[in-house]
């Protein structure tokens, strides 16, 4: 029998939120940020906290994008994690209520077997300001992780999550294992594993 470990990207697997680095250039960060946060504490609708912060990136220029995405800063002990998890069995995925712009070059980067996340719209060399993809819900993780787990037959008992935000609560109800990294204190509540340094293969030691 397989086992099964999904990772949140921003602020998880990676140091920060993706989003916040798309909107530095045009001088939102601090905009977004706030949004941002209410949204990871489950005080806003995911899914118009997106769509709201999205709209404000229109007319960031393609290579821009691609650029931020494929230098942001891994969280510490990141890839260490990722290779010893998949020594130990484990299928390794991320899901993301950010990029696949990001997702796709972790992905590779990382060593991760696949990546979930939402795709920005561009419009000729730019941002249109609209988003599309699988992790655009509240409860987008959750559906997606019960969709793999039927296809790899990986059942909630092999099933390890690790997430920081309210949008991982929907798939924190499909594991045992469920840990909560650095996270906020809505998402501590449904974990079993507390992590409070920024340093992935702190988890190693829990399972």
């Amino acid at each position: 029998m397989g086992k099964l470990c999904v990772f949140d990207f921003d602020s998880t697997l990676m140091d920060g939120e993706t989003i916040d680095f798309l909107a530095a250039p045009l001088g939102l960060e601090e905009k977004v940020a706030t949004i941002t946060e209410k949204a990871m504490n489950g005080e806003l609708d995911f899914f118009e906290s997106l769509t709201t912060r999205v709209a404000l990136l229109e007319g960031l220029p393609v290579e821009k994008v691609e650029h931020i995405c494929q230098n942001l800063p891994f969280m510490p002990g990141a890839k260490e994690t990722i290779s010893a998890l998949k020594k130990k069995g484990y299928t390794v995925v991320v899901f993301s209520g950010g990029f696949r712009n990001a997702t796709a070059h972790a992905k590779d980067i990382l060593g991760l077997d696949a990546d979930f996340a939402n795709v920005l719209h561009f419009k000729g060399r730019e941002l249109s300001g609209l988003v599309g993809g699988d992790m655009m819900f509240d409860f987008s993780k959750g559906d997606m992780i019960v969709r793999l787990q039927s296809l790899l037959g990986i059942s909630r008992a092999d099933t390890m999550v690790v997430g920081d935000g309210a949008n991982d609560r929907s798939m924190f109800t499909h594991a045992d294992t469920r840990v909560a990294f650095c996270a906020k204190e809505i998402l501590k509540k449904e974990a079993n594993i507390i992590v409070d340094t920024k340093d992935l293969t702190q988890i190693l030691k829990e399972i």
